[in-house]
């Protein structure tokens, strides 16, 4: 990212040879145990009589929901929870009829403290007032409602901060943290531009699963070619799917559409990095190319797959992707288990064990 260095965590750990398929969830458990077990261990043991608060930053299509998941593959679903703010709000918009029935429509009032009255806030909620914005106050509100409900889950905040005014706000933070009683960190995630603008260029979807995959990048085992379109596509790999993946409209000019949504996602990503008084995890999706042999195995790098028709079947190649990154330096971009044992090397020291 332009002005702004993230450090480079290697995962090369020394006697540690062999090579793992990083596709496969077992080969990726055996992966995670040989580079990062220790960690792992003491975190699951932190994990059982403690929870936390991480803030998730990072640019749209960054890989937070990725990440998220890793780490629920790693650790288990009972003790964490991903809260998405936009989520948070769209829910309750949705249910608010039956929500005013509840008990918890009174806590959501006691807890709301801000400028704008309740009753307007709750008309900006409800779309009947276009003229003003959600204000902060009042998700800080709904977000500690919905925490209260995850008792005994570490939880990943993704979408707060969602503005640069967000972040002067520092104390809510600490409130939320203090809400919960927990340690609270940040996770910030540094992707250049170019690896996002190839990710939606490229990405394809299941219409029946959703499962997500991409063309150029994470191809599924079963290639095909369109003989009357003239192109390759690749078919669903979900359990018992097996359906034709489209492309999304409007995906082939890339970031163009969110641009300014990015650079602005860039704005708070520089904002917090100049946060005091709070941990941070600092995860960069990508190597220099003339130092990824120092601190990543070749397999820990994204593939770029060449796709090649042999008579009527379709052959797979595989060769390394290159990238400019941000400030114009040629490299690698990493896969995300790789940036994964970035994160479980960092987040025991963040959470002060």
């Amino acid at each position: 990212m332009k002005g702004l260095e993230f450090p480079i965590v290697g995962t090369k750990v020394k006697g540690v040879t062999r090579k793992f398929d990083l596709a496969d969830r077992e080969e990726r458990s055996k992966y995670f145990d040989a580079k990062v077990g220790d960690e792992i261990r003491h975190l699951k043991k932190f994990m059982e009589k403690n929870t936390f608060v991480a803030y998730m930053v990072g640019k749209k299509n960054s890989g937070k929901g990725t990440y998220f998941n890793l780490f629920s593959q790693i650790f288990g679903t009972g003790r964490i929870a991903q809260v998405s703010v936009g989520d948070v709000v769209r829910e309750m918009d949705a249910g608010w009829e039956e929500f005013e029935k509840t008990e918890d429509y009174g806590r959501l009032r006691r807890m709301y403290r801000g400028f704008m009255s309740f009753e307007v806030a709750v008309e900006t909620l409800r779309g009947r007032s276009q003229n003003k914005l959600l204000p902060t106050e009042f998700i800080l509100a709904l977000l500690k409602l919905k925490i209260d409900r995850l008792k005994g889950k570490a939880i990943f905040l993704d979408g707060m901060p969602r503005d640069t005014d967000q972040v002067s706000y520092s104390l809510f933070f600490r409130d939320l943290a203090d809400y919960r009683d927990d340690p609270d960190l940040f996770i910030l995630i540094d992707i250049p531009m170019s690896v996002i603008d190839e990710r939606i260029k490229y990405r394809v979807m299941c219409p029946r699963c959703r499962n997500s995959r991409n063309i150029k990048l994470l191809v599924t085992k079963d290639v095909r070619y369109d003989e009357k379109k003239e192109e390759f596509y690749l078919i669903c790999d979900s359990e018992g799917c097996e359906t034709r993946m489209e492309p999304k409209e409007g995906d082939e000019v890339g970031i163009g559409p969110i641009k300014a949504r990015l650079e602005k996602d860039e704005e708070v990503l520089k904002a917090v990095f100049g946060l005091h008084g709070i941990p941070k995890v600092l995860l960069r999706n990508h190597v220099p190319a003339v130092d990824a042999g120092k601190y990543f195995d070749d397999y820990e790098l994204t593939p770029e797959y060449v796709l090649k028709r042999n008579g009527k079947s379709v052959g797979v190649e595989e060769k390394p992707w290159t990238v400019k990154d941000d400030s114009g330096v040629e490299s690698y971009s990493l896969l995300a288990p790789a940036v994964m044992v970035s994160m479980l090397k960092q987040l025991p020291e963040a959470l002060g064990l």
